[in-house]
C-alpha cells in the first residue's frame, strides 16, 4: 500500500472527526473542506503512475500518465471552492438572522 494514499485516508477521517466534533458552521465548512482536499489527493495519488510521462510529447513514449484523473480533479476543485464560498455566504446569512452561528443554538431557536 502506498503512504500517500494511507495519509490521505487519514487527512479524510481527521475531516470527518472535525466535522463530528464541530459545534459551529465555519469549523464545520473548514473540515468539509480538509476532506475534500484529501480526497482530491487520494484520486491524484490513485491515478498517478511512477515514472510515467506527460501524453503531449512526441517520440518513443513508453509509460504515460492519464491526464483524466487530473482534469476531473481540477474541475472538482473550481466547484468544491465555489460551494465553499457559497457556504460561507449563507454562514453570513444565518448570522444575520439569528445571531448566531452555533448549531446547538440555531436548532433551538427553530424548534
Amino acid at each position: 500500500m502506498k503512504l500517500e494514499i494511507l495519509f490521505s485516508f487519514i487527512i479524510v477521517l481527521i475531516g470527518f472527526y472535525g466535522l463530528a466534533i464541530s459545534k459551529g458552521i465555519i469549523k464545520s465548512i473548514i473540515s468539509l473542506n480538509i476532506a475534500q482536499a484529501a480526497i482530491i489527493l487520494l484520486f491524484l495519488s490513485i491515478g498517478g503512475s511512477e515514472g510515467g510521462e506527460i501524453p503531449i510529447l512526441d517520440g518513443n513514449i513508453e509509460k504515460i500518465v492519464d491526464p483524466i484523473p487530473q482534469a476531473l480533479m481540477i474541475t472538482t476543485i473550481v466547484i468544491g471552492a465555489s460551494i465553499t464560498a457559497l457556504s460561507l455566504m449563507l454562514a453570513i446569512k444565518v448570522f444575520h438572522y439569528y445571531g448566531t452561528l452555533n448549531w446547538k443554538d440555531l436548532f433551538d431557536k427553530e424548534g
